[in-house]
């Protein structure tokens, strides 16, 4: 089985234009979350996916391995899909680009649920974590997900679910990490997927790709540290890089 990482770039974004090339601990965002990859060594080929010669240049002066996207895309799925496409991999973990603090061991969980499904039955797998804190279970930002009792996902929603309604059952409620490993038959099938009520009315992606009948199977992990979406993330993300716990 060979494996690739994709790492999803895209320059402009709407609510942090230029984060990825913002620093942490002496290094752009986007190169840390490259080497990051780069130092599990659980893949055989890592790169970055982007539209920005200023991203690409950024990889390929510091030795690293990145693809500029022809074409103008609406997510990070359809952007590594481009590439993948001419890719000799089994395999496609899409990374994203503003998540620098992703450790060896969930990648491992992610990987070992394929290395396990003798059947290959299971298109897609991403990690979910337990949220504690009750502000993360009402925050609509924070998308939550519930699974089977085989651990392959039913839903995903900004609402808290499951509801509480029998208040005598212990509650777990998990957030979905960004996260995701596809088959490269799964990740090509995703890319081209229409657009489902679901999906619109949520603004989640990957509830089209329930939808549409691909099986999702989740691996529980702790705290992927903070994905960078808005200045103040990046304050919150430096704090955690100076504190050492990454």
């Amino acid at each position: 089985m060979k494996i690739a990482a994709l790492i999803p770039a895209r320059y402009d974004s709407t609510r942090f234009p230029g984060k990825l090339m913002k620093e942490i601990g002496n290094k752009t965002i986007i190169r840390r979350v490259y080497e990051n990859m780069k130092a599990t060594e659980l893949f055989d080929h890592v790169a970055v996916v982007c539209d920005s010669e200023i991203i690409y240049n950024e990889i390929i002066s510091n030795g690293g391995t990145a693809y500029m996207s022809s074409i103008p895309h609406e997510n990070g799925t359809s952007r590594i899909a481009e590439i993948a496409k001419n890719l000799d991999y089994d395999i496609f973990f899409n990374i994203q680009g503003d998540e620098p603090f992703v450790h060896k061991e969930i990648m491992t969980k992610l990987l070992d649920l394929f290395v396990n499904d003798h059947q290959k039955t299971t298109d897609i797998v991403s990690p979910m974590m337990l949220i504690r804190e009750e502000e993360m279970i009402n925050n609509p930002n924070v998308v939550k997900v519930i699974t089977n009792i085989f651990g392959e996902a039913m839903y995903f929603s900004r609402s808290p679910i499951p509801f509480r309604r029998n208040l005598n059952v212990e509650y777990k409620c998990y957030k979905h990490i960004g996260i995701y490993g596809f088959r490269k038959e799964a990740l090509l099938k995703a890319s081209s997927l229409p657009d489902t009520p679901l999906d619109a009315s949520e603004m989640i992606e990957c509830i089209k790709y329930l939808e549409h009948g691909m099986k999702i199977k989740m691996a529980e992990t702790p705290s992927q540290g903070i994905s960078i979406d808005t200045p103040e993330d990046l304050e919150k993300a430096l704090e955690l890089y100076e504190s050492g716990v990454y």
